[in-house]
């Protein structure tokens, strides 16, 4: 089992940053893809980003390249996205994952938070 709690979201303005940290239970954390999704009101739950166990692999969704960055500390137990650059466009509660595949699909992944919001105004 694996327990995730996301933190960081909140209200910045377009432009501006954001750190998101997801925190993970467990003493095999290494081992697990970690992801990053972010569903908007009425949307479908879209890929941001993932991580291979090692953190060497880093995949992005299209909307986020060159803007948001993937990271983790594995002794800390904690994956991060920094988000920069932010538009309202990227206003979503926004959710950490961890699954044993590497996939942009939300259903390959095994365990999931709660989710952030993060509102990002004009």
């Amino acid at each position: 089992q694996v327990q995730l709690v996301e933190s960081g979201g909140g209200l910045v303005q377009a432009g501006g940053s954001l750190r998101l940290s997801c925190a993970a239970s467990g003493r095999t954390f290494s081992g697990y893809v970690m992801g990053w999704f972010r569903q908007a009101s009425g949307t479908e739950r879209e890929f941001v980003a993932r991580t291979s166990g090692s953190g060497l692999i880093k995949v992005y969704g299209d909307s986020v390249k060159g803007r948001f960055t993937i990271s983790r500390g594995n002794a800390k137990n904690t994956v991060y996205l920094q988000m920069n650059s932010l538009k309202p466009e990227d206003t979503a509660v926004y959710s950490c994952a961890a699954g044993g595949i590497s996939s942009v699909r939300p259903g390959a992944y095994d365990y999931w938070g709660r989710g952030t919001q993060v509102t990002v105004s004009p």
